[in-house]
């Protein structure tokens, strides 16, 4: 008789920094993930498939930069998975990532999981942090979700066990995407079934990458069923590279690479789907698939001095750590068609290769070979299948408890599909009830209920909810604003124009308003002397007045900077000196005006940007102008590329 398995909720205290509020701006600006030039020894699959389907933008989200990086002690949902073999722990309030996996048999924790959670500026909304499996939808980049909740449930199945269920409605792709996972007794493998439905009446692009970090060490290596791979180091586009001979070096061994890489490995597409780590013992974790989920990569921050910053930046205490990655394409830069009504599905499983640690070393064909035995030993590929086929028997089963909630945005969806004569989601297994909505969804929810609009201070997105201002009564400023960043985000810049003109026309007296829609004739003229005026109307805000100085100092106009800054200053007062985004945009300021010696100082004195940008380089960049010819601080050194 096996050992049995059990799921338990509950509540445990976390070191956390603060993830703060959302930036209040619509996010109407380019994606800082932009699509990435592919030629060369590279499948014609792969170049198509990297230009189809990129956002112009991020809309309808809303950006996370107000993190800090004070700890503090918070308390956190947490799901427990656990048998006689393995346990597992999701965050379902933090995109439902799998925090932890722990293996009973080695004493040894098979990712990589700090002992605190610590914000950085690398994800499509700016805030990531470090650690376990990380559940990547939407775009190019770490997912809009992944510091948002899910919504979180148990269900029964049929052999007695229980399941976690977490799911939610993606907005920039307009689907519903659910997450199951299951520890059944006596498995040496955690399972996680996911599915991706596309509720439209007409084909949407889709991405899923699956993203875990693993404990690096200098006898960490990295194996996968592949002879070569498409290698990207951040600044030259991707080309066909042996990964186990780059310039002389093994880098499947993460410790050897000097810079930050990315390495999708070209699986053959008959080939079983895995990916594995061995450390010195041959341990660490196997992250195998059912063929859907075809990509398989390696991603290491390099030993340089930005690659060993970041990991310093992201896991203070935490150690290095490599991720290997599973996705449905075979690169990070395609985004794959998913057709009107239609569902993608397939099954993920992790556990402990348990390589032996001779043959983890040995030979690139050595390593696979044996590799491959161990995985087909951990999971044979027809139980694999056969876990799948069982899964879809209970993927609609309706969950029993739900105890965490997601956001409102599904039950909104829903609620307009209705109101607006359309066919409603068929999706039991993942219910977005009326309970989940808040006071974000409420004026949208009047807006289809009467006709009437008020204002929101969040934000909608699609031709539906376009036609449905443009037919609303109520606040003409409101209702011209929100028309003219719905058609900003979708492209359709004359009529953004038209929108925020009409906006400025019909609220004059309505200071907040007047900035917004100004700042939006500052993005879509590209004229940074819109947010001077838009500043002066809301000097205080300081999304507007980081934006303004960013674009106003990238512009050349220092002065312009500095005298939104000394605005933001009159009025936040102390807020302002202890904003390290708005004392480094303060000090660019100095450094353009020529006040060099004032700039220095402050640099010198020492500033913390909580929400540096993955692979920016400026602290190090006016380091060097000010101090030529000196060393640049460790703290300043954020290169990806050094």
């Amino acid at each position: 008789m096996g050992l049995s398995s059990a799921l338990t909720i509950r509540t445990e205290s976390v070191s956390s920094a603060q993830l703060g509020p959302e930036n209040p701006l619509a996010n109407i600006g380019k994606p800082l993930e932009a699509p990435y030039q592919i030629s060369g020894d590279v499948p014609a699959e792969i170049i198509a498939n990297s230009t189809y389907g990129h956002p112009a933008t991020l809309h309808p989200y809303r950006l996370q930069d107000r993190f800090s990086r004070i700890q503090e002690t918070v308390e956190m949902p947490v799901v427990i998975l656990e048998n006689s073999q393995l346990r597992a722990k999701f965050l379902p309030a933090l995109g439902g990532r799998l925090w932890e996996l722990f293996d009973k048999n080695t004493g040894k924790h098979l990712l990589h999981t700090p002992g605190q959670i610590q914000f950085g500026n690398l994800a499509l909304r700016n805030a990531w942090f470090a650690g376990g499996i990380e559940w990547n939808i939407g775009t190019r980049g770490h997912s809009p979700g992944t510091c948002a909740p899910l919504h979180s449930a148990v269900v029964d199945l049929p052999d007695s066990g229980q399941a976690l269920r977490m799911w939610e409605f993606e907005r920039l792709r307009n689907v519903v995407f659910q997450i199951d996972a299951w520890l059944p007794a006596d498995s040496p493998v955690l399972k996680v079934a996911i599915r991706i439905s596309n509720p439209n009446e007409h084909e949407v692009p889709i991405y899923w990458w699956s993203n875990a970090a693993v404990p690096q060490t200098e006898h960490t290596r990295v194996i996968a069923p592949a002879s070569s791979a498409f290698a990207s180091d951040y600044e030259n586009g991707i080309k066909r590279r042996s990964p186990q001979e780059l310039d002389g070096v093994d880098c499947t061994w993460p410790e050897r690479n000097r810079h930050a890489a990315d390495y999708f490995f070209d699986l053959a597409p008959q080939q079983r789907r895995w990916i594995a780590a061995a450390d010195a013992d041959g341990d660490g974790l196997a992250m195998l698939s059912t063929e859907r989920l075809r990509g398989r990569k390696l991603f290491v921050w390099g030993e340089g001095d930005g690659g060993r910053r970041w990991q310093e930046w992201l896991s203070p205490d935490g150690g290095k750590y490599a991720e290997i990655q599973a996705g449905l394409a075979q690169t990070q830069f395609e985004n794959l068609p998913l057709a009107a009504g239609e569902s993608w599905a397939w099954l993920e499983c992790y556990g402990n290769a348990r390589l032996t640690p001779g043959l983890a070393r040995a030979s690139w064909p050595q390593a696979i070979e044996h590799a491959g035995q161990r995985v087909e030993q951990l999971l044979p590929a027809a139980r694999l299948e056969s876990d799948f086929t069982a899964w879809s028997q209970w993927a609609d089963a309706e969950p029993r408890a739900a105890f965490h909630s997601g956001s409102g945005w599904g039950a909104l969806e829903s609620r307009r599909r209705t109101a607006q004569g359309q066919a409603p989601w068929a999706y039991p297994g993942t219910p977005f009830g009326a309970e989940t909505l808040g006071l974000p969804q409420k004026p949208w929810l009047e807006l289809l209920a009467t006709g009437n609009f008020a204002g929101a201070d969040n934000f909608v997105a699609g031709s539906d909810w376009s036609r449905a201002l443009g037919l609303a009564a109520g606040n003409q400023g409101q209702i011209a604003f929100h028309l003219g960043t719905l058609a900003q985000a979708e492209g359709r810049l004359a009529e953004a124009v038209a929108g925020y003109r009409r906006c400025l026309e019909a609220a004059p007296d309505d200071a907040g308003l007047q900035a917004a829609a100004l700042r939006g004739l500052a993005l879509v003229e590209n004229d940074p002397q819109r947010y001077l005026q838009a500043c002066a109307l809301a000097p205080g805000n300081r999304a507007l007045v980081v934006e303004a100085a960013s674009a106003l100092l990238a512009d050349g106009l220092a002065e312009s900077a500095s005298q939104v800054l000394a605005g933001f200053s009159a009025v936040a007062g102390a807020e302002a000196a202890a904003d390290g985004r708005v004392e480094f945009l303060r000090i660019q300021a100095l450094a353009a005006l020529g006040r060099t010696a004032e700039a220095a100082a402050a640099l010198q004195a020492g500033i913390t940007v909580a929400d540096l940008r993955e692979g920016e380089n400026s602290l190090a960049g006016l380091w060097q102008r000010l101090f030529p010819g000196t060393e640049i601080p460790q703290a300043y050194q954020f290169g990806m590329a050094d």
